[in-house]
């Protein structure tokens, strides 16, 4: 980093000729330095750095703080980096790259859009980079439908204690990422059945997927104790719950489901439609969990309008679980914002954010007299 001191408008090299010097100290002697930087990095500061840590001038990779983080690889390129690091290995580039699409996509983050209001509600938003993916994912999706996505982190141990709930219901739509403990837990289900109960957007993933469950299961059983194990060891109505091969086994490492594993589609349902895979092919999809929605609840929520339209090959673990009478209310027991990509979105994030686009533009803007939106009372 090249510190600025605003009072000389001056980039300062020192430090970097301090961290340089201890790195030769301990053997370790630099091929490429990035310079990074809030200002534009002058061709002398370059050869200033160049010269003190005895590094090529072409070696020094001025590196500005950019708006966008897709525009990084592009402003790599710009500086010749590949061109540097097949230099030092002795390699030949076979192919010309082509930018094309990437310096497209940059200029469509850049480009105005509409703004979409999504709220993530869980436990870690106060450290938001545990979510990274997801917001990034969701991004991916607003940019295949010319949106931009604005967050609106959501605690969901807030929620318990009547607070957050404004924010809740200005949004377009509602994500319930991950998590692992019982912190926040019933936060979390009141924010699914916000979402069923208003029909609202919903998109759980893993844990969120399993919440959706377990509120789907107390309106349907007409019971509160409905619950997972992993939160309540004496629940009457274990929604979800370990798989009985997994119930002896005190490593709770060795009881996780990771890794990538295959989900067969149920025709007609909308996870289906989201994926629009040639008949007969299985989606596969990347898992980090313990607990599984339990078989015994499956004909008795199906009968009440759970639709179970992700599954294994077996046809024994629910991978996907959607509402029928819902416009989108569908949650993941595997994490589809792994695989997501900024030119090419996750299908379920796509469908998503189609489907929070719908919402947003049909919903009643209802007036209070000054011109703002009236906020429905949640109990």
């Amino acid at each position: 980093m090249l510190p600025y001191v605003g009072a000389t408008g001056e980039l300062k090299t020192k430090p970097t000729q301090h961290s340089v010097k201890e790195l030769r100290g301990i053997g370790v002697h630099p091929d490429v330095i990035v310079a990074r930087s809030d200002h534009p990095v002058s061709g002398d500061m370059r050869q200033k750095i160049a010269l003190f840590c005895d590094v090529e001038e072409r070696a020094v990779i001025p590196l500005v703080t950019t708006s966008v983080l897709y525009e990084i690889p592009l402003l790599l390129e710009q500086a010749h980096v590949a061109d540097l690091i097949l230099s030092r290995l002795g390699l030949t580039a076979t192919i010309t790259p082509d930018w094309r699409e990437w310096e497209e996509l940059v200029a469509d983050v850049r480009k105005p859009k509409p703004t979409l209001q999504v709220g993530i509600v869980g436990k870690y938003v106060e450290l938001q980079d545990a979510y990274m993916s997801v917001r990034e994912a969701l991004h991916h999706a607003g940019l295949a439908l010319d949106r931009e996505v604005s967050i609106e982190w959501i605690h969901s141990a807030d929620l318990e204690k009547g607070r957050g709930w404004e924010q809740l219901q200005d949004v377009d739509g509602i994500v319930v990422p991950g998590g692992f403990g019982s912190r926040g837990i019933e936060g979390k289900i009141s924010a699914a059945r916000f979402a069923r109960e208003h029909k609202v957007p919903y998109l759980g993933l893993c844990l969120g997927m399993q919440v959706m469950c377990i509120e789907f299961a107390r309106y349907a059983l007409d019971s509160e104790a409905a619950n997972s194990t992993e939160f309540d060891r004496s629940t009457p109505h274990a929604v979800i719950d370990l798989l009985p091969e997994q119930r002896d086994i005190a490593d709770m490492g060795g009881t996780m489901r990771l890794g990538v594993y295959p989900c067969k589609l149920v025709p007609g349902s909308k996870a289906d439609d989201a994926y629009d895979l040639p008949q007969g092919t299985v989606a596969k999809e990347r898992h980090r969990h313990r607990f599984e929605f339990n078989n015994a609840y499956r004909e008795s929520l199906a009968a009440k309008g759970l639709v179970f339209s992700g599954l294994s090959p077996d046809e024994r673990l629910v991978e996907i679980a959607e509402i029928a009478e819902h416009p989108f209310m569908l949650g993941t027991q595997f994490h589809p914002e792994f695989l997501s990509r900024p030119n090419r979105p996750h299908p379920l994030f796509r469908a998503f954010i189609a489907a929070v686009k719908e919402y947003s533009e049909t919903k009643a803007p209802a007036s209070n007299g000054t011109g703002e939106r009236e906020k429905e009372k949640v109990k």
